[in-house]
């Protein structure tokens, strides 16, 4: 069966693909935040991931508001990417990994979720800027599997409902009929509003608590309402619904699961940063 290594969070911004294409790493506004990518680069060159499970939330590349499905699986061999007006270079598509995706649609089906099945999906910067986060020397070694997850238009799914839906896709990837090594991977927040009265709000004291549950209570954040979620983290924050569907695919794990790297940084492009990485201890592990 496969194998699941672990988990990331991180932000998703269009500024930081502008940073990376201009070489701004280091500059003092963009430091803190890539500093926190060392670390679990160095985990990634470790254990070597085969393929990544991608939450992500489509801008309107793919999905606009006049069809936006709740759930969406990608099942195609590749994931090409375009300007969505950013300004941000089109990177090389990314690898599917078809075998995996339709089991993942099949066990989702089956747990009673309902499904959009894509074999054609264009997939924008919240699903290829991660990956040139964790992978910024080039090629990535990884196949993907996008996950998308509407933030965009209402209704949205309840915390609750994510956070299941990410411990199905656990539950079927550890169940996969494969040798490979797989991770799962969070794109988007974490706080942030980015129009109307409230706009460049965020809430230090809400995203801490937030990140200190992905490690000691993974369900805390179910106990709020999309409406409660929206005013303790801003309109476009409830991106940290793809969090709580990484941390759901861990759960199969309980306590097996430990911090590797943790960093949050304020403010970008009036958002606060975040990422994260999680290990499953294996079985045998101390």
């Amino acid at each position: 069966m496969a194998t699941l290594i672990g988990g990331i969070g991180t932000s998703h911004i269009p500024a930081i693909g502008g940073a990376i294409a201009r070489g701004q790493q280091q500059e003092p506004y963009w430091k803190p935040f890539f500093d926190g990518f060392p670390p679990i680069r160095d985990w990634l060159a470790t254990t070597r991931p085969d393929v990544m499970v991608v939450f992500y939330n489509d801008h309107g590349l793919n999905f606009f508001l006049d069809k936006m499905p709740t759930f969406a699986i990608g099942a195609a061999p590749e994931y090409r990417n375009a300007d969505e007006g950013w300004g941000i270079p089109t990177l090389a598509p990314l690898r599917g990994e078809p075998e995996l995706s339709w089991h993942l649609v099949n066990a989702l089906v089956e747990q009673e979720f309902d499904i959009v099945s894509c074999q054609e999906m264009q997939v924008d910067h919240a699903c290829s800027l991660p990956l040139k986060l964790l992978y910024p020397e080039g090629d990535y070694p990884v196949a993907v599997v996008p996950v998308c997850i509407n933030t965009v238009q209402f209704p949205l799914p309840k915390a609750r409902r994510v956070h299941a839906l990410g411990k199905a896709v656990g539950e079927a990837i550890r169940t996969w009929d494969s040798s490979k090594k797989v991770a799962v991977v969070a794109s988007g927040g974490l706080s942030h509003q980015l129009d109307g009265e409230r706009a460049g709000f965020i809430n230090k004291a809400f995203d801490l608590q937030f990140l200190d549950s992905m490690e000691s209570n993974p369900e805390w954040a179910t106990q709020f309402s999309i409406h409660e979620l929206v005013e303790k983290a801003g309109t476009q924050g409830v991106e940290l619904l793809m969090w709580l569907a990484m941390r759901g695919a861990l759960a199969g794990a309980g306590p097996r699961v430990r911090k590797l790297h943790r960093n949050y940084h304020l403010p970008i492009s009036n958002t606060a940063t975040a990422v994260m990485a999680l290990e499953v201890v294996q079985a045998g592990s101390r």
